[in-house]
């Protein structure tokens, strides 16, 4: 069985819901990486998105843009990503790791040497933003081959025809957006949120998760009693960007677990 669906499975009998931690891979280098991810395990994080840096990311906003120029000025790769994956899975990490990515490089890597070598690193999933659905079928069929889920976005915006569309072809979970525009934090999220995730529930048996935009415990608790999960991620990128302190941000992961286990 695949990391996220053991996950969401033990969590379910646990009657607990995931926190979905995000990280820019390489910012500063991989190692801090590493070091930020075992921190986010051992603090409740219950599953992990490392962001893939490229040049022009449309769905992230200037927190995360920082963040992936500093990691594009070390010249990450996508063959140092699974080699990061590799030592993280023999350091002991254990929770299911997501690649958040743009799929230029995907392309460019090649759409089935991709899925295997990130199935081989110790990956379990793949979102990416750009894909639409429409032409996400030859990563979809490698994906499938290899127990490798490929996780689809749906936006506020998209309607039931394309929902259903989406929750066909989607395996792992569904990463509800819970706001139009790019990732970033949020004083407010829109009051909708609880009403298009129990309306998204009642179209799929799969797991509906909630990002871009939450930014407290406080939110994260909310939207945890809709949703089966809670993505954050410009809020801890942030965090990182101003102190570099793992401890920190670690200390910060471990308030948004309690908020939404409980």
């Amino acid at each position: 069985m695949n990391r996220i669906d053991s996950m969401f499975k033990v969590l379910r009998k646990q009657r607990k819901k995931a926190l979905i931690a995000f990280v820019t891979f390489g910012d500063p280098t991989p190692k801090a990486t590493e070091a930020l991810a075992l921190e986010f395990q051992k603090q409740g994080a219950d599953l992990l998105e490392l962001g893939f840096p490229f040049s022009d990311p449309v769905a992230d906003g200037p927190v995360i843009q920082r963040a992936s120029n500093r990691a594009l000025k070390k010249g990450v790769t996508l063959g140092e990503f699974f080699r990061s994956v590799r030592r993280l899975r023999q350091k002991g990490l254990s929770i299911p790791i997501v690649l958040m990515g743009y799929y230029n490089p995907i392309f460019h890597f090649g759409e089935g040497r991709f899925v295997t070598e990130a199935k081989k690193s110790g990956v379990d999933g793949v979102i990416v933003p750009d894909l639409p659905i429409e032409e996400s079928s030859t990563l979809v069929r490698f994906g499938k081959k290899k127990n490798f889920h490929v996780i689809f976005l749906v936006a506020p915006t998209s309607d039931r025809n394309r929902r259903r569309k989406i929750v066909h072809a989607a395996r792992g979970f569904i990463y509800y957006v819970s706001v139009t525009g790019t990732t970033g934090a949020r004083k407010q999220l829109p009051v909708e949120v609880a009403r298009d995730v129990l309306s998204l529930k009642r179209m799929t048996r799969l797991p509906v998760c909630v990002g871009f935009g939450v930014s407290t415990p406080k939110q994260a608790h909310k939207i945890s009693r809709a949703a089966d999960g809670v993505i954050v991620g410009s809020t801890l990128v942030q965090k990182w960007e101003g102190t570099q302190s793992v401890q920190k941000v670690g200390r910060m992961v471990a308030s948004l677990a309690r908020e939404v286990h409980r």
